[in-house]
């Protein structure tokens, strides 16, 4: 279009001669008159397609090798252009590697999946998936699962951090969402995770996992799940959970405990109610409130925990997932409830105490050493074995006590009457052990006789004595009697 210009401004406006102008330019006096009289071009229409005599030739073959391609390619073992004119070569044929391309490209674009372009109704649809992340833990850097739900309408997101991408931090996370929407979704979109699918039917059917079908019935939700290896299906959450690794877990989110930690991320993600969300200048908290009128009500929580038996050791242990946590001695052999959450792990024996740990790694143990008491109380010497856990357990004023009796007694005999301390511990309990122990320590008395029960008087009622007996005085002696007494017995 430049040349047309030019060689029209020259003839038009310069009035030079097309024959000058084709001379000076290189041109035809042809197409020098053309340009002249067509400010744009008029293309030729072809009268047919073109031949390809070559493509005539080979295209049969190219189309029969790119539909037969998925039988003996697989994962990044790719047909590429170039391997598919070599097959092409190699059975005889003489043909260009710029053909094979351009058909093969044309073969893709007619295989290409077109996506709809999806419109959201107010409360209808929610996406959830887990993402990897990193966390400061108490200064110790660990690998964790980010749990992210997406209202799809508002654009309002729940995250909760866990330690563990299992079935109860997959269900927890549903619980913790809907509490903090204070409301449920119709329908939410899933990946084929194995904490919700056990097997994959034809088309859209799925078998659910128990779990996650008790789930989907306490909330009467509709779970819908993306095509195997399509994770655009849900490119909502897809996209937002990279948006969150990238604007909200950067830097590396620290803090002593994880739920400080998910308390801070939780604050992130609802500041963002003043965003704008639309075209229109309609905020997320705008669109959210829209949502609220239309979401069903929050039955009371599931139960995310999962439930197993377990049988205590010898040593009043049990073993769950490759860790060790502490119970009653008294349980010892027996088979008990354990109540596994996402971050705890809850012992019920069977007069209905519940024995708290934390929920532990492999290879991990929570001992409480308050739970062997009355075997300490007879085992001096492993109180002398465990003693620092013990203390730590025990807390305030057993550290002091100790302290005094060591001074006092030397290591030995300091675990032997530590012992009977942790005795009376076991028998009359803290609330009245403590206060005592406590009392004793600031008034300089002894720690044991602190515990020992004050002498009772056994009286009998009056009627059950005889009545010729109830005027007798009989008085009561004193130390001054005896030394009168001695005094005579001398002389």
């Amino acid at each position: 279009m430049d040349q047309v210009h030019v060689v029209r401004h020259k003839v038009l406006i310069e009035g030079r001669t097309q024959r000058a102008v084709a001379r000076e330019l290189g041109l035809s006096r042809t197409t020098v008159g053309k340009y002249v009289d067509q400010a744009v071009p008029v293309r030729k229409a072809e009268a047919g397609p073109r031949p390809r005599p070559v493509w005539d030739k080979v295209g049969g073959r190219v189309q029969v090798l790119l539909t037969e391609s998925a039988q003996w390619t697989g994962g990044k073992q790719r047909l590429t252009a170039t391997r598919l004119h070599g097959l092409v070569v190699a059975e005889g044929h003489h043909v260009g590697v710029t053909v094979i391309r351009a058909a093969m490209a044309e073969w893709k674009r007619q295989r290409r999946e077109v996506f709809v372009p999806l419109t959201y109704r107010p409360g209808d649809l929610a996406e959830v998936d887990f993402f990897e992340v990193l966390v400061d833990v108490d200064g110790t850097r660990r690998k964790a699962w980010l749990f992210l739900m997406r209202l799809m309408y508002s654009g309002r997101d729940f995250a909760w951090i866990y330690e563990r991408q299992d079935q109860i931090s997959f269900l927890d996370g549903h619980v913790r969402a809907f509490a903090h929407f204070d409301g449920v979704v119709a329908r939410v979109a899933y990946d084929n995770l194995r904490a919700a699918v056990v097997r994959i039917l034809v088309g859209g059917a799925r078998t659910l996992t128990p779990r996650f079908s008790a789930l989907a019935s306490h909330y009467l939700l509709e779970a819908c799940f993306c095509r195997p290896g399509e994770g655009h299906d849900k490119g909502g959450v897809e996209g937002r959970g990279q948006a969150v690794r990238h604007q909200a877990l950067v830097p590396i989110p620290s803090g002593p405990t994880l739920v400080g930690i998910n308390a801070a991320l939780l604050a992130q993600m609802d500041a963002r109610l003043a965003t704008t969300r639309d075209a229109a200048g309609q905020t997320i908290g705008a669109r959210f409130a829209e949502e609220q009128r239309v979401f069903r009500r929050v039955p009371p929580p599931f139960a995310s925990e999962a439930t197993t038996l377990a049988t205590v050791t010898p040593r009043a242990l049990v073993r769950l997932e490759g860790a060790v946590y502490s119970v009653w001695t008294r349980w010892a052999g027996l088979d008990l409830v354990v109540r596994v959450g996402p971050s705890t792990v809850t012992i019920v024996g069977r007069d209905g105490t519940r024995v708290h740990h934390p929920r532990l790694r492999f290879g991990q143990r929570s001992i409480d050493y308050r739970h062997y008491l009355s075997e300490l109380a007879r085992k001096p010497q492993a109180v002398r074995q465990v003693l620092p856990d013990l203390l730590r357990d025990l807390g305030a004023p057993f550290p002091a006590i100790w302290d005094q009796l060591h001074a006092a007694h030397g290591p030995r005999d300091a675990a032997r009457l530590f012992a009977k301390v942790l005795g009376q511990l076991d028998t009359h309990g803290a609330d009245v052990v403590v206060p005592a122990l406590t009392a004793a320590l600031g008034a300089g008395t002894p720690l044991l006789l602190a515990l020992t029960p004050a002498p009772t008087r056994d009286c009998l009622a009056l009627d059950a004595v005889p009545a010729l007996l109830r005027d007798i005085e009989v008085p009561s002696g004193c130390a001054a009697d005896y030394d009168g007494w001695l005094v005579e017995v001398g002389a």
